[in-house]
């Protein structure tokens, strides 16, 4: 069988330097002739060569190499693998430190995940507690003056009532939208992809919509060109709720008095849907944030406004297209407006 050639190597030259020693030595000493010095030299070389190989290869560098094969096989978790196709012939020492150092890069890597996602875990807790806090710290508060007395004040306990459900409805809103976030990163909730006209899905959100763009007087409008059928493959449930959130958000944050345009283009493969306003815009810095969960923008924004949201519409929007398949992006000038463009794919011809 083919050995190692370093603890030959290492066993010769030991062996040698002993064999040399031993030999004059006894020369010296027993006033020997050459040919009694050349066989003592050579009986000394063969029993020490022997002895040292054997110890290097068999309880040294077989430990090593053990060592090694332990190593890598619990860092690949594929035992069986290892154990038969493990090649002893390699320099064990050399394998081994580049083993050690892959390990512990591997694992220090792994060990930045770990923080990060602990520390993104602490945030996405905080987050949710605060923002499940108001809206209960509300109805506590709405309730408990009922009780105290104020329900049996007429002009008091309508207002009171209607501004609970107002938190309630914000609450359920808030769990309606972590459980779809939920169900969207663990893969969970199922696409049920169905051809459909985009165009019209959009009209029908606008239509539902109409009244929150009346009431900042801004008009939803179809860019010229762009009002006829474009057939996309996609879950409708799914893309409404994108539609909803994407211009629910124009009309929010665009300009009063202002316009929200969807366009559609045809890109081959697939179908580019953009939502666009003509409102303040968003500062770059901030674009890079825009789909994480609960990042606002403008953080003086009360939570309770009609403006402010569960602070997940966006996450649960890049969570659906990314469902999808597909990609979505914000571009954004001040002063000037913000535009969302998403992809769906082309639905073929019936």
């Amino acid at each position: 069988m083919k050995r190692n050639p370093k603890p030959i190597y290492v066993a010769i030259f030991i062996s040698l330097i002993l064999s040399v020693i031993l030999a004059s030595v006894t020369f010296m000493l027993n006033d020997w002739d050459f040919i009694n010095t050349v066989i003592i030299f050579t009986l000394s070389f063969g029993l020490s060569f022997f002895l040292f190989f054997y110890t290097l290869e068999f309880f040294i560098y077989r430990k090593i190499k053990l060592i090694y094969k332990t190593i890598h096989s619990l860092k690949t978790q594929k035992y069986d693998a290892i154990l038969s196709n493990f090649d002893w012939d390699r320099d064990p020492i050399s394998e081994m430190n580049k083993e050690v150092i892959k390990w512990a890069r591997d694992n220090r890597h792994e060990i930045d995940q770990l923080k990060r996602l602990a520390d993104f875990r602490k945030e996405f807790l905080g987050n949710v507690s605060h923002e499940l806090k108001t809206p209960i710290f509300n109805i506590q508060g709405y309730i408990h003056t009922l009780i105290d007395g104020a329900m049996d004040d007429p002009e008091v306990n309508v207002r009171f009532l209607q501004k609970a459900a107002k938190s309630a409805d914000r609450l359920s809103d808030l769990v309606a939208d972590l459980l779809a976030i939920s169900q969207l990163e663990s893969g969970e909730l199922l696409m049920e992809m169905e051809r459909f006209d985009i165009n019209s899905l959009v009209k029908d959100v606008y239509e539902q919509l109409e009244g929150k763009g009346d009431n900042r007087n801004v008009n939803l409008i179809i860019k010229e060109g762009c009002n006829k059928p474009f057939y996309v493959f996609a879950d409708k449930y799914r893309i409404r709720q994108v539609l909803v959130n994407l211009i629910s958000n124009s009309v929010k944050y665009g300009r009063e008095y202002g316009t929200t345009t969807a366009a559609y283009y045809d890109m081959d493969e697939n179908i580019l849907i953009e939502i666009a306003d003509n409102g303040e815009g968003i500062e770059q810095e901030y674009l890079p944030r825009i789909f994480e969960r609960f990042f606002r923008v403008d953080k003086s924004r009360s939570r309770e406004s009609e403006a402010g949201g569960t602070g997940l519409g966006l996450a649960i929007v890049k969570h659906i297209i990314e469902a999808h398949k597909q990609t979505i992006n914000v571009r954004s000038t001040l002063n000037l407006g913000t535009t969302f463009g998403f992809t769906l794919k082309k639905a073929t011809a019936n």
